[in-house]
């Protein structure tokens, strides 16, 4: 289920079937019990209504995929834009200290930029390096044991403060790719659809105007359903999020 789920072709493919097989198998019925001319008109308006509710579905779902693909987005704009800040802080630190921090801070860049272009084989593995960075990050601002004077507490404030940025900016973009539409919402739309194609399918009044039109609607459904899903995940189809922001950014740390 998580295969199919996480792949728009795959999604494509096996909808496009499915309501193919829905279209079909309402033609054969209308074979077998033909649609009298009394019930036509109620039928039809029951069938309107059921698509109206179909692209209200279909339309509200892309809605809250597209949302998310622009929240994973602004997360990682924020995710670079609070490393730039925790780089450039770096400067108040010692010397030996700005210049670990730095080194590190590019890593955990690449090591950013790595996160959004992995597979799903590569991120668990690429999370647990995140975490270990994390740490080291963390531990390389902590103030020292000496008791700090003003000037030195306002720059450890500063330090500790923007690289607790860093830190929150990877939870949320972390949640922001977890969060996606429930594939049990999904599952209740393809069976909405399987309905209205097989409606379609009992509606058509002759043999030939079914060879025509068995393959449009299951069709253009079954686009819109990839068209949904690949938006909705980040790792797999022909759209995603690219780091560009942290490309930029580590572009100018090589420059520095």
């Amino acid at each position: 289920m998580h295969f199919v789920t996480v792949h728009p072709s795959v999604i494509l493919v096996l909808s496009f079937l499915a309501l193919w097989g829905a279209t079909a198998l309402g033609a054969a019925l209308r074979k077998r019990r033909p649609l009298d001319d009394e019930l036509r008109q109620d039928f039809n308006i029951i069938l309107a209504a059921t698509l109206t509710l179909l692209g209200l579905l279909i339309g509200f779902s892309f809605s809250m995929a597209s949302t998310r693909y622009d929240q994973r987005k602004t997360y990682e704009e924020a995710e670079a834009n609070a490393i730039g800040t925790a780089y450039l802080r770096a400067d108040l630190l010692p010397a030996d200290a700005g210049a670990k921090v730095r080194t590190l801070l590019k890593q955990y860049t690449e090591l950013r930029v790595r996160f959004y272009t992995a597979d799903e084989s590569d991120v668990a593995r690429i999370n647990a390096e995140t975490t270990k960075l994390q740490a080291a990050l963390w531990t390389a601002v902590l103030p020292t044991p000496s008791p700090p004077g003003p000037p030195h507490g306002a720059t450890t404030v500063l330090t500790v403060g923007g690289m607790n940025d860093v830190l929150n900016a990877q939870g949320y973009t972390q949640a922001a790719w977890w969060n996606r539409i429930p594939a049990s919402a999904g599952l209740l739309m393809v069976m909405i659809a399987f309905c209205c194609n097989m409606m379609i399918g009992y509606s058509l009044r002759s043999a030939q105007s079914h060879s025509k039109l068995l393959l449009v609607l299951p069709l253009v459904v079954s686009v819109a359903f990839a068209l949904i899903n690949d938006i909705d995940t980040p790792r797999h189809g022909l759209i995603r999020v690219v780091p560009q922001n942290l490309n930029s950014l580590l572009a100018s740390f090589g420059a520095s």
